[in-house]
């Protein structure tokens, strides 16, 4: 199935391609091709709007290693109230820091488990930095790019596991 997203555009990072589609003037979905959760096919827009030109401005910040904020764009990531509970937590983790889905489960009063799965439904990879959040033993555990591509992010930030 083909998806047309008027507002799709593609951005390539350093490690590997994206796709980012627009909600409006805001950022719907962000992953790495191939991904899990990644929309298999999407028409890519003709135009990029000023929205998605300050996503890439964005994305090229960060992978310069400039330490942009999720705050520094507008979201619009479609989820449930539990879902979306968990990714405002996940915009709190610093820049080159990480956390633990215990942490995060305990902060909005759930279990590590459910936390996971609300992680690894998040549409918006890398702004909303799931990759930050680790296994209480420091273990890398699953990201739905990979664990090679969560290793990678953590390393560009300054963090080695």
């Amino acid at each position: 199935m083909i998806n047309h997203c008027p507002g799709a555009f593609e951005y390539t990072s350093p490690f590997g391609r994206m796709i980012a589609v627009m909600d409006n003037d805001a950022l719907g979905g962000l992953w790495f091709v191939g991904q899990r959760y990644c929309p298999e096919s999407i028409v890519l827009a003709t135009d990029t709007t000023d929205a998605a030109h300050r996503v890439m401005q964005w994305l090229d910040r960060y992978f310069a290693g400039l330490c942009p904020r999720p705050g520094d764009l507008s979201l619009a990531p479609r989820g449930t109230d539990f879902q979306l509970r968990v990714w405002r937590e996940l915009c709190e983790i610093p820049y080159g820091h990480v956390t633990t889905y215990g942490d995060i489960a305990r902060r909005v009063g759930s279990s590590p488990r459910a936390v996971g799965g609300a992680i690894g439904r998040n549409p918006i990879s890398v702004v909303i930095p799931c990759h930050r959040v680790i296994g209480a033993g420091g273990d890398l555990t699953g990201y739905a790019a990979g664990t090679g591509i969560k290793q990678q992010l953590l390393q560009h930030e300054g963090i080695i596991i």
